[in-house]
Order: C-alpha cells, then structure tokens, then sequence
C-alpha cells in the first residue's frame, strides 16, 4: 500500500520545494511525496542554490497549486507555515495533519550573504524534520491512523458529508454514496450547491444564504434527490467544526434515511402534520404524499376545494418542499383585483402605459422567475385574461402592459379555485384548454366536515398560537365544546374554526372556553344542534348560580349539586374546567 504525503506552503517557492527534495532523495518505495502551494509561484533561486549545496538538484521541480490538486487523495498532509495550515480544506484526521510552522526565509532583508544564510538554516531544519517523520516512524503510524479512522467512518450505518466554509466538499463516506447514489469522486472537491443536482439541501440550508450560520449544531430533516432520481428523506445533525482557538473550518454533516420510517409513520397515524399543514386523516396523509410527489416536478397545478380549506398553504408547502424553495413563492388572489388591474399585477406595465402609470413595474410572473405564482381564484378571471394566460403557459412569455418588449420567465403555476370548473366549462365561462394547462396534476383538499378527526389537533394547534401571542397559556377547551364542534359541518371549513376560535378567546374571561362562549350558529341544519347545546347546557350549570348556591350551602358541594339538580361529578368538572375551586 503506497502512502501518499503532501507538503503544502504558501507559494511553493522554496520551504515546500526543500522539504520534496529531502523526501525524494530518500527513495522510499512504499511513499510518494508532492509539494503544492495554495498559490503558485517559481521556485526560488536561492532554494535551488543551498540545495545544490548538499547535493540535492531541484530546478526541475515545477511549483503547483492546491487548485489543482484534491488534498483529501493525501494520505498526509504537512504544512509549513501558518497561512497554509489556515487554508487546507480538510477534516482533521481525513488526511492526517502536521504543522511545521516555519518562517519564510525568502522574507529576510539584508546582504545577499545574509539571505543565504536566512535560506540554509531553513533548509537544514527541513531535512532535520523531513528525516525525524520517515526515520522515526510517523509517516506509517499517520497513515495507520487514517486508514483506522476511514475504518470506521466507512463502517458507520449513518452517512458523512465534510465541506469548508465555502461549501467546498472534502469528505464523503461509503455510507453516503450508498443513501445519495453519488460517489465520493463525483462530490469531492466541488461545491455542494453544484455536485447535487437542486443542492444537496434543497436550497435549505443555513450555507445558502452567503452567510454563516450562528449555531454550532443543529438538526433538520431533509429531502433529497438520489442520482437515480429518486427522493429520499433523511435526517441531517449538521455541526461547525472549529479549530482549538474556535476558529470555525468547516461543516460536518451526518444523516440517515428515514424514508421508510416517515411512510410507515403517516400510513399508523403518527404524523400530525407536514410542511405547516395539519392533519393525519388518511386524505391528508394522501395528499403529504402528493405534496412530496410534486415537489420537484415544474408540472402545473390545480388545487380545487371549497372556501377555507387551506390551498393557498398546500401551494406553499409544494414550493417549499422542491427545488424552487429558495426562490420567491408569489401568490395573486385573482377573483379581489379588476380585469386592468389584474393584467398590470400579473404581468407589470412600463410607465405611462395607463393614467397612473408613473414608473415601470414589475409583474408577479417577473417577480416569481425561477420560483412559483400561485393564481388564487383562478375560476374568476375574464375570458380575455385566459387567453394572455395560454401564452404564458405555452411560450412562458409575456409583454408588460405598454410594452412591446417579450419578456421569458421560469415559472411553476399553481392554481387554486372553489368553483366546479367542469361547470364554469359547460357555462362558456372558463376555456377548456386552459383548464387542461393548469390542471396536468389536480389536488382536491376534502372539507373540513369529512375529516372530522383533525378538528381535534386543529384546535390544539390553533389555541397554541392564540396562547403564544397572548400569554395566556392556562386557556383550555371544555370538553362538551369541543363535542359541539365535532358535531358541526364547518361550511367555512378551517377558516371558520380559526374565527370560532378567536371569537370563544375575546369571549372567554376564564380559563376553559364553554359552549356559550362560541359565536351565534349560521342558519342551517346545525343551528338547532348548537343551539340546544349551548341552552342544555345553560340550563344546567353557570358560573352565577353555581356561585350563589355555594355562598347558600357554605361551601358544601353535594347540598350544592342537590339544589341544581345535577350530579356531583357534573358539578366538580364544572368547577375545575371554569377555575372555580
């Protein structure tokens, strides 16, 4: 096995060039030694001189530059001044380190006589060094240890990415190229934004962004894309590397594939939610599914649900799971803006294109070039409008209102509408071909009436969020109230429930939100169950007479129970859920 030694330096001029020389005289059969700098330069003259001097001709050496040379294929790596131990890219012990901090005798001033005397002394402390590492044994002891510690970092289950602090990748275990499909020759030395194929992180990571991020560790979950095309979800615990006075080298990232488990969990019911959407009825698990389905594919789509039922956040959650998530996500309610007004905010005007037009605009398409517009309402758009939006669909082309400058964009459209656009079709209100542009994937969101079973984690959810912006953390749900909300059919689906909700918090002046704190029913089929809800209960228990009754019987809690005719466990739950006792 032939051990490979690199000696690195600022310039490769003279200190690097010496320590190759001395190593090549030796001759050995089972090492191999190269010098680099991490910028070229020629080799100094008065290196060739004093190395002429003790029989050892380096003219013919050629200086290199670590640009061009992978310093991970070394088994060591030796540096010989600060500036290139500063600037090696490696991960400790992947190759093996040592640093020889040597000064640089080609920065001595004087006599001639005393720049050679500057150049021997450096040259022979070299060949002293040089000799005590082959000598003594450290070459094979180093290399020992990095074969020891690939062992294990080969033989680890999780995978390991290395990269610098320009996302330079510098390490990469066999168990990464088995989770990702890439080989470590085709990701190292190259940045992780280029060798994978929409970034290694999707565009997520705290690198992304130029800026380096603040914490020293922290753990994600990740999507990827294999080479094969394939997705993949893994869990990343990603850590700065520093050196021991805390100067920060590196990012080194360890993950896992946790595909299966995430399948496995959404199809038992684990999952509570996915990429800010709530829910694990098993439509909602369907579409997760899509969702991550969709991510990656640039394919139009159309969301079609009723009003409230959260399609604006599954367009958000498909930009943001896909490749795109790192450019602008742009959402456009068209039914709320007028036919002139709606073309001058979808595809920009130059100034005085109309009265009122004092400068040029950008349109939402300009806007969302290399991210996504979702087209909210799309069902309301004039005849007229559709057509414009064919050709963008087609051409991915537009002329700003005014204009008469083609304007080309990469977009990925989204839509949503609440009408039956078969219907619209039909009526010769909307133009079938546009339809089958935007709808190449259709998603349906289900009310929020068939799945019941989410009303609960809704709830939690929501209340959280009130609690959190409100301080007020002790606020909980009666149980007979959420009882009535299960048994209600929700017409304005989730946004209705999030209305309920802040109606009950203003109402509510305790600590558990009662029947009679929800809002007034809309007519309806569920009025008259609401209603006599919240009467029944009424009827039963409030907060005055419980009070009044307790003053008559001194605190004495079953007389009390008797006079209101209701039982004792009834009564101690409505102490306890109104904070009374």
């Amino acid at each position: 096995m032939i051990t490979r030694v690199l000696f690195l330096c600022t310039r490769n001029s003279c200190r690097s060039q010496m320590a190759e020389g001395f190593a090549l005289a030796r001759k050995l059969h089972d090492v191999t030694f190269m010098s680099a700098g991490i910028e070229a330069s020629t080799v100094h003259s008065k290196a060739v001189k004093v190395m002429a001097e003790v029989g050892i001709d380096i003219s013919a050496q050629k200086s290199k530059s670590l640009k061009n040379i992978d310093p991970c294929l070394f088994d060591i790596v030796v540096t010989l001044c600060e500036h290139a131990a500063e600037s090696c890219p490696i991960l400790p012990g992947h190759p093996a380190m040592v640093k020889w901090s040597l000064p640089d005798p080609a920065a001595v001033k004087g006599s001639e006589a005393e720049i050679i005397a500057s150049f021997r002394a450096s040259r022979d402390v070299i060949h002293r060094l040089v000799d005590d590492m082959i000598d003594h044994g450290y070459i094979a002891a180093l290399s020992q240890a990095k074969c020891c510690a690939d062992m294990v970092l080969d033989n680890i289950s999780d995978g390991v990415i290395a990269h610098d602090m320009k996302r330079h990748i510098f390490y990469f275990n066999k168990s990464a190229e088995e989770i990702t499909g890439y080989a470590s020759s085709e990701v190292v030395n190259r940045d992780c934004h280029e060798a994978f194929p929409g970034n290694f992180c999707g565009g997520n990571c705290r690198f992304c962004n130029g800026q380096i991020p603040e914490e020293d560790e922290y753990a994600q979950e990740q999507q990827i894309i294999t080479k094969s095309g394939e997705q993949r979800i893994v869990h990343m615990r990603i850590r700065k590397m520093k050196e021991a006075d805390g100067h920060a080298v590196g990012v080194l990232a360890s993950f896992r594939d946790i595909t299966t488990e995430k399948r496995l969990a959404r199809r038992l019911g684990e999952i509570n939610q996915f990429s800010g959407i709530i829910g694990r009825d098993f439509r909602m698990l369907e579409i997760f599914d899509l969702i991550r389905d969709l991510a990656d594919s640039n394919a139009p789509v159309l969301i079609q649900g009723e009003s409230g039922t959260g399609k604006e956040l599954v367009a958000s959650a498909i930009h943001n799971e896909g490749q795109r998530a790192n450019k602008l996500f742009v959402p456009v309610n068209c039914g709320a803006l007028p036919e002139a007004l709606l073309e001058s905010e979808l595809f920009g005007h130059v100034k005085g294109a109309f009265t009122g037009a004092i400068r040029d605009k950008k349109g939402r398409f300009e806007l969302a070039d290399g991210g996504t517009i979702f087209l909210d309402e799309i069902g309301d758009i004039s005849p007229a409008m559709q057509v414009r939006l064919m050709r963008v669909l087609q051409e991915g082309r537009f002329e700003r209102v005014g204009s008469e400058k083609t304007i080309s964009v990469d977009v990925r459209v989204i839509s949503a509408t609440n009408k039956n656009l078969s219907d619209e079709i039909k009526s010769g209100h909307f133009r079938e071909d546009l339809y089958y542009r935007l709808s190449v994937v259709p998603l349906t969101l289900p009310p929020l009436r068939e799945r019941r079973n989410d009303i609960p984690l809704l709830v939690d959810h929501i209340l959280a969020q009130i609690k959190k912006e409100t301080n007020r953390k002790e606020l909980t749900l009666a149980a007979d109230t959420l009882e009535l909300m299960m048994s209600y059919s929700w017409p304005g689906n989730i946004r209705e429930l999030q209305n309920w909700l802040q109606f009950a918090f203003i109402k509510c002046k305790g600590k558990v939100i009662l029947p009679e704190h929800l809002p007034p029913p809309r007519s309806g089929p569920d009025e008259r169950v609401l209603t006599s809800g919240r009467q029944r209960k009424r009827r039963k228990l409030n907060m005055s007479s419980v009070q009044t009754t307790l003053a008559q019987t001194h605190g004495n809690k079953l007389e009390a129970a008797k006079i209101l005719n209701v039982s004792r466990a009834t009564l101690y739950r409505f102490l306890d859920e109104t904070g009374m006792q």
